[in-house]
């Protein structure tokens, strides 16, 4: 249960990120804008980092093995 709730937020996560770029084609007023915007992007970072807790020290390990550069 623990790894489907990491797996869940992790995608939430993306998905929070992903709703960022959609906001400046909405009709919304740019003080508004700014705060969905800041709002996604704590979300995002929020679900993503509890995501980490719940998956553990091997999931954390295979995203850094991802974006890590081979000497």
């Amino acid at each position: 249960m623990k790894k489907n709730i990491g797996y869940f937020l992790m995608a939430s996560s993306l998905v929070l990120w992903s709703l960022v770029l959609v906001v400046p084609f909405t009709n919304f007023s740019n003080t508004q804008m700014v705060a969905i915007t800041t709002a996604l992007i704590i979300g995002g970072e929020g679900a993503f980092y509890v995501s980490i807790l719940m998956l553990g020290k091997e999931m954390w390990e295979k995203i850094k093995g991802f974006f890590k550069r081979d000497k």
